[in-house]
Parts: structure tokens; C-alpha cells; sequence
């Protein structure tokens, strides 16, 4: 676990990130306070939890406690929640100060929609976002060939029996070990990331050694269904070394 101090509206609010579900973790209290425009957020929030807890709101339930630090500066257990369900505890609380952000998530819901129904708009949105990155327009062109080379591999897997989830980190882990000598987790923690993709933050060196061997975004047809074909062996023995 490793806090971290943030600023939001020009007030603090401690974080911590968990390693092993590569997710961060916000102080409830502090979230409740900037919200609410409260010095202390506490009272409130235990009234609010003791309201959803009658509701039978599963955000309550699944709330976790850390030691994070308190205003006197030692370290004490307090409620946390992670990004979604920061989200949740937002709507739940009527005040002016929370409004923006429940007409941001209500919009971000509306959109999400919209791509559903034109999955175009998606595509569009994430050059948009590489653009914001300031990815120029043959590295969006790359990365987003890169993705679709991805999209064939991970097919193949499905094909060959391979399920989502384990069985695909697992296999993934195996193109990374044999460029970096590091699984996927391993090398966003040696790169220093947290929620960041891991491609979307390599160098171009990284990236000439990724793409060329395993993206294989120049590769001939015929050599990269040969390469999917011997991951998918792998798989196969994988699968059955599961079962």
C-alpha cells in the first residue's frame, strides 16, 4: 500500500493505492468534507452511512477501512472507497456542491450509450483522447492498428479454448517476458505507472521492440498467423494444465 496526498478543490484528500487490485483508495471522510463544504466531514458521513445501511445500499457494504493518515498526524483506520464507488457515494449526497459532478457522470452515461449504439464514436473519442496525450497522427495510427492486432490474437485464444481474465494475463505475460523479462504488472511497476496503460506510456525505443516482435504491426500476413498459431499451442497446453 503506498499513500498518496491529492488536491482537489484546493483541499487534500488522502489516497492509497492497492498493488494487487491496481486500484486507488480515497479517505470517504475527506471526499464528504470538500463535497458538502464541511471543516469536518465525519458526523455527516456517519449519518449518511447509517442511512444507506437502511436503504441497503451495496456501497456501504463493501466499503473497506485503511490506516490512513488522520489530522494528527497519526495513522488511523478510516473508510475508503475506490473510484466507483466514490462515484456512487456521490449521488447519494444532496448537496450544491456534488451537483457537477452527478450532470459529469450523467453526460459520461450518456455518451457511453451513444458509442454503444455507434461504436464509430468510440474509435472517433479515442483519437480525440490520444490527440489530448499528444500522440501525433502516426503513432494514433500505430497504436490503434496495434489494438486491432490484439483484438485478432485474443480471438484465437478464445478459439483455442483460452478464457478472459487469468488464462489472458497469463498468456500475455509470456509475450512480455520473452522482449523485457518482466510480466505486464512487473513492468508498469518498474515504469512507475498506476491506472495508466502500459503501451500508451513506453518509449519509442519500447516500442520498436514491442511492436516489431510481438504487435508485428509490419509483419507480413503469413508471418503473423504463424506467430498467433504458436501462441495459440501455448494455449492449448495452458488450458489443459488449468483443467
Amino acid at each position: 500500500m503506498k499513500e498518496s496526498i491529492r488536491i482537489f478543490e484546493e483541499k487534500k484528500v488522502c489516497a492509497v493505492w492497492n498493488e494487487t487490485e491496481e486500484e486507488w483508495y480515497f479517505s470517504i471522510v475527506d471526499m464528504v468534507s470538500i463535497l458538502t463544504d464541511r471543516v469536518d466531514g465525519r458526523k455527516y458521513w456517519n449519518k449518511l452511512k447509517q442511512r444507506l445501511k437502511e436503504d441497503g445500499n451495496e456501497t456501504v457494504t463493501n466499503c473497506h477501512q485503511l490506516k490512513l493518515p488522520a489530522p494528527d498526524g497519526k495513522m488511523r483506520m478510516t473508510d475508503v472507497a475506490n473510484t466507483q464507488q466514490v462515484f456512487r457515494l456521490i449521488q447519494s449526497i444532496p448537496s450544491p456542491g456534488a451537483e457537477p459532478f452527478k450532470l459529469w457522470i450523467a453526460q459520461t452515461a450518456k455518451e457511453r450509450l451513444d458509442r454503444m449504439q455507434d461504436p464509430e464514436l468510440s474509435i472517433e473519442q479515442a483519437m480525440m483522447d490520444y490527440k489530448r496525450l499528444g500522440y501525433s497522427d502516426n503513432r494514433i495510427n500505430q497504436r490503434l492498428k496495434s489494438i486491432e492486432i490484439r483484438k485478432e490474437l485474443t480471438d484465437e485464444w478464445k478459439s483455442r479454448g483460452a478464457q478472459e481474465g487469468v488464462q489472458f494475463a497469463t498468456l500475455t505475460d509470456i509475450i512480455y517476458k520473452t522482449w523485457a523479462d518482466k510480466t505486464a504488472k512487473e513492468y508498469k511497476q518498474f515504469k512507475g505507472l498506476k491506472k495508466e496503460n502500459l503501451r500508451d506510456n513506453m518509449t519509442n525505443a519500447e516500442l520498436v521492440l514491442y511492436f516489431t516482435r510481438h504487435d508485428f504491426v509490419h509483419w507480413p500476413v503469413s508471418q503473423r498467423q504463424h506467430f498467433i498459431n504458436r501462441m495459440s499451442r501455448c494455449t492449448v497446453v495452458f488450458v489443459c494444465r488449468e483443467r
